[in-house]
């Protein structure tokens, strides 16, 4: 009596099919690194920062950077410019509060006055000052968006300690 193949060609079915499997799975990505998520905040926080909600802004500048600062720069018609700027792992909280049909805010909040804020050329004086809370103004964004940028912070929060 002949012996089947049947038992062989199951066998390298099974193994090719487990080969197929497992590269698939390991195909994708399941988590960013530090980097992805920098350069996705930045791509969020310039792409949705909402600038026409002051007249006489001429210039601005909002980053996330690679030591984990927040930084905006704002300039104003009269050369007045006003700077912030706090490290992420001093924020403790993250709001978006609706406004009108075009503007929103994200409102971030620090454990204590942590947000550095000067001003420069300013005709009442140049300042410097600590805050708790820095209100950003941005266009309207969707929540999923949102939800991933609080994702980005939290995660460079924890990669900062």
């Amino acid at each position: 009596m002949p012996a089947s193949i049947l038992p062989k060609v199951k066998k390298a079915f099974t193994i090719v099919l487990l080969l197929l499997i497992i590269s698939f799975t390991y195909s994708f990505k399941t988590f960013m690194n530090e980097q992805e998520w920098l350069i996705w905040g930045n791509k969020f926080l310039v792409e949705n920062y909402n600038p026409s909600t002051e007249a006489k802004l001429i210039k601005w500048e909002i980053m996330l950077t690679p030591d984990h600062f927040i930084r905006l720069r704002k300039t104003y018609q009269q050369g007045k410019q006003e700077y912030y700027s706090f490290n992420i792992k001093r924020f403790t909280n993250i709001n978006y509060i609706a406004g009108d049909a075009l503007t929103d805010t994200l409102r971030i909040k620090t454990q204590t006055d942590d947000i550095i804020v000067q001003t420069y050329n300013d005709p009442e004086g140049d300042v410097d000052s600590m805050a708790t809370m820095l209100n950003i103004p941005l266009k309207k964004t969707a929540p999923e968006r949102l939800d991933s940028l609080k994702q980005a912070l939290m995660f460079l929060k924890a990669k900062g300690l």
